[in-house]
């Protein structure tokens, strides 16, 4: 026990094939949900348009310590909750006015040296859990571990190259050390989020995944197009129903997307993904079924599956609601105040002109 927290519920806290089984497990809960009327447009079909906060207090993987077990008693839920809390305080602040910290130190949290980032404020983990009555213990339900399947050679060796490039900053140039391109050489190696040209987690997708903060989302539904608004960088996606995927050369970072609906059920198939995707560690064969049914005028449940052979030995499939809000989507100018890239690599310069001085060099 650490403040009087249980430590044990930390420890996790740091498709195609399966799109019919998908569809089918969404269908059988979506019907677990109190029978309601749900808003319908002239056509007769449900009516998504609306902005929902998805922020959730659901891991995405779920904690060993729950097994097999999908879904959670209220008093877990409970001792998880404050758990998550106590987890995310100690790596936050709750002061809002805070002093600047003293030079140096290790960089840990309220250590000496440690500027800071986001307080709990900015952070609302407090969200929906529920999935109509039942809580459950991950946003994964397939495979039955609620965890991402095994990685296949192909991917882990890719990581392994790509991760020799990521290293915590020591303050030295110590990428000068290895041979080929250094992670801080061109602003075209840094990751799309870090460059302010996609969210990050995956908030844009596919799949849309909640992240610590900027949930928002807003979707506008007409007979031919669906139009979803993401507010972590101010993506939108253009879903074109009844249509066809275009030419596999045509590469998009948020894929290709096309709708139809199965019943009350809007689906959307997404291909033609770029060679970096949102999604971490997905290449371009990625492919994405998503699913949303309207369980009752308010809510929305949303569930995908996910597809890459070339990275993970099965599909796997998630599932989470998103409750309507009242809040507005505002835009998320990340350009606009982007000065970190810049500064990024102008200490990368400074530590490689201290590394060549240290060398004897000039």
């Amino acid at each position: 026990m650490a403040n009087g927290v249980d430590t044990h519920w930390t420890n996790d806290m740091n498709t195609h094939a399966n799109t019919s089984l998908g569809l089918v497990l969404a269908t059988l809960l979506a019907g677990s949900f109190a029978t309601a009327e749900i808003p319908r447009t002239a056509d007769g079909k449900p009516d998504m348009s609306g902005t929902y906060n998805v922020g959730t207090s659901t891991s995405m993987q779920r904690n060993r310590i729950f097994g097999d077990n999908r879904y959670m008693t209220e008093e877990q839920a409970d001792r998880y909750a404050r758990a998550t809390q106590s987890f995310l305080q100690g790596r936050t602040s709750s002061d809002p006015n805070r002093e600047a910290p003293p030079e140096g130190g290790d960089g840990s949290p309220g250590a000496a040296g440690n500027v800071g980032g986001y307080n709990v404020f900015w952070i609302p983990r407090d969200g929906t859990t529920s999935l109509g009555n039942k809580i459950p213990t991950s946003i994964i339900y397939e495979p039955e571990n609620g965890r991402y399947p095994p990685r296949t050679e192909e991917s882990r060796n890719r990581m392994v190259r790509q991760y020799r490039n990521y290293r915590g900053n020591d303050g030295t140039a110590w990428w000068l050390e290895n041979e080929g391109p250094g992670p801080y050489d061109d602003p075209e190696l840094r990751p799309l989020a870090e460059r302010c040209l996609l969210g990050f987690s995956s908030t844009s997708g596919p799949p849309m995944l909640p992240a610590l903060y900027n949930n928002t989302k807003r979707i506008v539904q007409t007979a031919d197009t669906v139009m979803i608004l993401i507010e972590m960088n101010h993506d939108a996606r253009i879903v074109r129903m009844n249509s066809e995927h275009v030419a596999p050369d045509v590469r998009k970072w948020m894929g290709d997307s096309i709708g139809y609906w199965e019943g009350d059920t809007l689906v959307i198939d997404t291909t033609n993904f770029s060679d970096r995707p949102g999604l971490g560690g997905a290449t371009r064969n990625l492919h994405v079924v998503e699913r949303f049914t309207r369980t009752d005028e308010s809510t929305l449940l949303y569930d995908f599956t996910v597809e890459d052979p070339t990275v993970w030995t099965q599909p796997w499939s998630g599932q989470y609601s998103w409750p309507a809000t009242d809040e507005r989507l505002y835009e998320y100018a990340c350009h606009e105040g982007n000065y970190a890239l810049g500064n990024i690599l102008r200490g990368a310069r400074i530590l490689e002109a201290d590394a060549i001085v240290a060398q004897g060099g000039e």
